[in-house]
């Protein structure tokens, strides 16, 4: 199937079509500024170069039909006809208790994402207006809803359920989501295939570090367990996030400190992490340049990250069984991070955790980077969530014709 694969958000449109057939790109491209008229359009074909192109781009109804227009355009279009594209797959952030997977989107479904928008609020109404564009520029062709979230929706209730009053739970929908649902989703069907398993009978820890960081039990392809909850603050201190914080200092923050519960949400979310500890940068690259040359503070943040995941991996392990088969490493700086990877990995060995070297000089490949017949295999994954929300479509558009 040709499929287009849509990522809205509020000023951007983030596009790939895909032949799921080949498992290839056909296209991929960005549109920037939505709503301005310097909007940005970045394109490219498979193969082919790079283009930009700056031009007014009033909302994203005349942004989505631009990337229509470009597809088949002679020269730089990838498809003869519209009629190729078999359906759309639109990344949707929150699909709350309600939507557990990927969906045909109906008037239905799409009113259960709109009452998710309190969970979340930058994500979701934009992420409508993508699947709106769609739904009055090609009435005919289906669209299908993939969800972060979706993917964490098999975690047991002990794992999602907080230890607060049941009450938040039952009447106000308080809870574990989880985040990064289709990376872990693929990284962790890409790595059994990788080691020629089935993925029913593979456990693993997925690691999805980026400037949001999450990770993940895998259990027989499913998620058990995960770092991130019902925001995307907890876990593993991340670029400008904090992770892991006792609520005791929040309401020290404020009952002490005299700050408003907006200011403590600003330095939990954007002036904490990496950057807040090393005062340096949020990038990891940054810091690690900057700890390299002496500067403590970036050290400290490096050895925190570190400290904070191999805490959650060994957490992690203990929802797999009487085994744990892979780590696997993915996302910005999971991909390309040779020394964090081994900063973590270090202290693991009681787990059979062990990195090799030489084999984990590699940054955005595929590759196994534990010794030789390790007990554990410690792997390199670059994500693709393009390629997932593909796949995903396929399957519910078949079905929906069987």
């Amino acid at each position: 199937m040709k499929i287009l694969v849509l990522n809205s958000g509020s000023s951007s449109i983030k596009f790939q079509l895909l032949d799921t057939a080949e498992r290839k790109v056909m296209c991929k491209g960005l549109v920037e500024r939505v709503g301005l008229a310097d909007a940005i359009f970045n394109y490219q074909p498979a193969g082919g170069d790079k283009s930009k192109e700056v031009l007014p781009i009033p909302d994203h109804l005349a942004g989505i039909k631009l990337i229509l227009d470009t597809l088949t355009s002679p020269g730089r279009g990838v498809i003869a006809s519209l009629a190729e594209l078999a359906a759309v797959g639109h990344r949707i952030v929150h699909g709350g208790e309600k939507i557990q997977h990927s969906v045909l989107l109906c008037e239905e479904s799409l009113r259960l994402i709109d009452e998710c928008t309190p969970l979340a609020p930058l994500h979701n109404p934009a992420n409508l207006m993508g699947v709106h564009a769609i739904q009055k520029l090609l009435p005919d062709v289906p669209n299908v809803g993939v969800f972060d979230t979706a993917f964490h929706a098999t975690m047991p209730k002990p794992a999602y359920v907080y230890a607060l009053d049941y009450s938040y739970y039952e009447k106000h929908g308080i809870r574990r989501f989880g985040f990064h649902g289709t990376s872990h989703q693929y990284v962790a069907m890409r790595a059994a295939e990788i080691l020629g398993v089935r993925l029913d009978d593979f456990n693993c820890i997925t690691c999805h570090l980026g400037n949001g960081v999450s990770l993940t039990a895998v259990r027989g392809g499913k998620s058990v367990d995960t770092t991130l909850g019902f925001g995307t603050c907890c876990g593993v201190p991340m670029g400008t996030r904090c992770g892991d914080v006792d609520p005791a200092v929040l309401m020290h923050l404020i009952d002490e400190l005299g700050m408003t519960s907006r200011q403590v949400c600003d330095l939990m979310y954007k002036g904490s992490g990496l950057k807040g500890i090393s005062g340096v940068s949020h990038d990891m690259r940054d810091v690690e340049e900057a700890a390299a040359k002496g500067h403590e503070r970036a050290e400290l943040a490096l050895e925190i990250f570190a400290h904070a995941a191999r805490k959650h991996i060994a957490a992690l392990a203990t929802n797999l069984g009487d085994r744990i088969d892979a780590v696997i490493f993915t996302a910005g700086i999971g991909e390309n991070g040779v020394e964090i990877r081994e900063r973590i990995c270090q202290g693991l060995g009681f787990m059979g955790v062990r990195i090799d070297p030489e084999r984990n000089k590699v940054r955005g490949k595929e590759a196994v980077v534990s010794p030789e017949g390790a007990p554990v295999k410690v792997m390199v994954v670059p994500t693709n969530e393009e390629l997932m929300i593909a796949l995903d479509t396929e399957a519910i558009v078949k079905a929906s014709r069987a």
